[in-house]
């Protein structure tokens, strides 16, 4: 009996046998097959077309008209409006500055995260199990809140510690003795306003990147930082050689995310700088395209900045995807790796860190 079932076994396993020229037989589309294909795939990919392909297009057709939005009247004008756009220098301003906060903030934001993330979950005693730090819960509720108040609200609070004359930030600088902070302008120089307005993007959300790095950090096995320690790996040695490798593909995640916020960014902005600040040092694409469509009823124009920028979002989600398989994040068929085979490899390979 024992046979014929390790018998009845085998058979099931054994492929199917191939067409002529090595190709597998394609399998009968079955009602089931179809129902599910149109179900799992077809509505998807309906619902993708309908609400992001066919919107997409129509903005690059009217980012190629004259259309001033409030009449069905327009002139088609071909690629005038991206011609103009690019010898405007007060959008390739805007440009610069939002190549600047996406080159910053993600950056600064995700270090901060991870080591609010790493500081929590492994930050416990060097000896024994490994665990976080005592309290750790109000710590992750604690970084987590200014995620919860909304961004036109973080806004506003910052600008009102911004002012120069009645401003939280001002009152306690010179309350420790900096005389020259007194009445000092911190949106209203050029050399301040950006690194302002930096500041709070970053304190708005590095909360709930801290609060994802910590899910992701705990699901990385035990034993892996149990081997560490053994080996005698400090601290910053495992967070490079094994966290890092682990979480990699939601640090990857979490960057593009912060990277189309910071492309964007025209809440925090229009709160705390709403004319662009000075010289324009704040000025963001989504702020010029706002008021060119509705302070100068340029509907067209302000269409045509609205695909630049997506196309500019676009480029930089690709760059992210291109520098993580360069630097060996991404895995080529047929080379596929366990999960943590690398965090592993370097648990046993750890030194003092």
């Amino acid at each position: 009996m024992k046979d014929t079932i390790l018998k009845a076994e085998t058979a099931s396993r054994r492929p199917e046998p191939a067409a002529r020229g090595g190709r597998p037989r394609r399998r009968k589309l079955t009602f089931d097959r179809v129902t599910f294909f149109l179900a799992f795939l077809g509505l998807p990919l309906a619902i993708f077309v309908i609400f992001v392909l066919i919107p997409f297009c129509q903005a690059i057709f009217w980012g190629m008209t004259d259309w001033r939005g409030f009449s069905p009247d327009y002139n088609f004008v071909g690629f005038d409006n991206f011609t103009k756009m690019f010898r405007d220098d007060i959008f390739l301003k805007a440009l610069r500055n939002v190549a600047l906060l996406a080159a910053f903030v993600p950056l600064v934001t995700l270090t901060l995260a991870l080591g609010v993330a790493v500081a929590i979950t492994l930050g416990g005693p060097g000896k024994g199990p490994v665990r976080g730090i005592r309290g750790a819960s109000f710590y992750r509720i604690v970084s987590f809140f200014p995620y919860v108040v909304p961004a036109i609200i973080v806004g506003l609070i910052w600008a009102q510690m911004y002012d120069p004359n009645a401003g939280l930030l001002n009152g306690v600088l010179t309350g420790l003795g900096l005389d020259r902070f007194d009445t000092f302008a911190w949106l209203g120089e050029k050399a301040t306003a950006m690194p302002s307005v930096m500041f709070v993007i970053i304190w708005g959300l590095v909360g709930f990147y801290a609060v994802l790095f910590i899910a992701a950090i705990k699901g990385v096995p035990a034993e892996l930082y149990e081997a560490a320690r053994i080996d005698g790996a400090g601290r910053l040695r495992t967070t490079v050689s094994i966290t890092l490798p682990a979480i990699r593909d939601s640090v990857q995640t979490a960057y593009i995310y912060l990277g189309i916020a910071a492309l964007d960014a025209f809440v925090y902005v229009q709160a705390m700088v709403p004319n662009g600040g000075p010289d324009n040092s704040t000025l963001t694409i989504s702020q010029r395209l706002f008021n060119v469509a509705f302070a100068k009823q340029q509907f067209g124009y302000a269409t045509a900045m609205g695909v630049v920028l997506a196309v500019v979002t676009l480029v930089f989600a690709a760059l992210v995807f291109l520098v993580n398989r360069l630097t060996g994040g991404g895995e080529g068929e047929g080379k596929k790796k366990a999960p943590g085979s690398k965090a592993r490899r370097a648990a046993a390979e750890g030194g003092a860190g």
